[in-house]
């Protein structure tokens, strides 16, 4: 197992965001920190605000207040540098491109638009293809894989760029368990080289064994901390906006 890496400054640290969508508060004073060698498992319902964040954070959108730092840098500063996993249907699959060319675009800030791929391109690619145990079907076309392996090659085109911050929406979201199983493996191991791992995801129960700390997020961080100190029903409910859920609390195994 690799050492973590040690830094004083965060990979990610967002300070009183403020976003709005069409007229609505998407977000509104978000504080979040992630540091190098961190998986942290953004949680909450939908329409709570956790893929504006991970698009803020990307520089898709432009806040209305606060500030996002990347490793220290403002967002203008680090385009290209952020690991971006998307959900599923973001991707055009019946483009015509092979596994590897998929890949490959994910450095597109890095070469170029105008530029061909060197050296340090193409093995960032079959070290991400490997990473994902892509690399025997590198040649097939997108449009030919199962949602397992499609999933797996948007994993490799964000590792292709070589990210030190990795940002994950709903990874696990209709994928068998061995590929489930693949994936999870493959984030513990870049958490325990340094990577730093924000994931959104709806698997609490999951998301609670596998990250080192939890953020709450509805519109707001409710609750940010490890799991085993997120154990007040209260905060739960609170976050997903209910007054009472036995299915909630009962996965969660804060039931009382």
């Amino acid at each position: 197992m690799s050492e973590r890496t040690t830094t004083t400054t965060p990979a990610l640290r967002v300070r009183d965001l403020a976003v709005e969508l069409g007229g609505r508060r998407a977000l509104d004073g978000v504080d979040l920190t992630v540091d190098a060698g961190e998986l942290v498992g953004l949680i909450g319902p939908n329409g709570a605000g956790k893929t504006t964040l991970l698009r803020a954070v990307l520089g898709l959108l432009t806040p209305l207040g606060g500030t996002i730092d990347i490793e220290g840098q403002p967002v203008a500063r680090s385009r290209g540098t952020v690991g971006y996993v998307p959900q599923r249907h973001e991707f055009a699959w019946d483009f015509p491109l092979s596994v590897e060319k998929a890949v490959l675009t994910g450095r597109t800030h890095r070469i170029g638009r105008l530029r061909r791929p060197g050296a340090t391109d193409r093995e960032a690619v079959e070290e991400a293809l490997d990473r994902v145990a892509l690399t025997d079907l590198r040649r097939r076309p997108i449009g030919e894989l199962s949602g397992g392996q499609r999933q797996r090659v948007l994993v490799a085109r964000a590792l292709a760029l070589r990210p030190r911050l990795l940002l994950l929406d709903e990874p696990f979201t209709g994928l068998d368990v061995p590929t489930q199983e693949l994936l999870t493996s493959l984030f513990l191991r870049l958490r325990d080289e340094g990577k730093a791992l924000l994931m959104t995801t709806h698997d609490l129960p999951g998301a609670a064994d596998m990250a080192g700390r939890l953020c709450l997020l509805n519109r707001t961080v409710i609750a940010d901390g490890p799991p085993e100190a997120l154990r007040d029903p209260a905060v739960w409910l609170r976050a997903f906006g209910v007054a009472r859920s036995e299915q909630l609390l009962t996965s969660l195994g804060v039931a009382r």
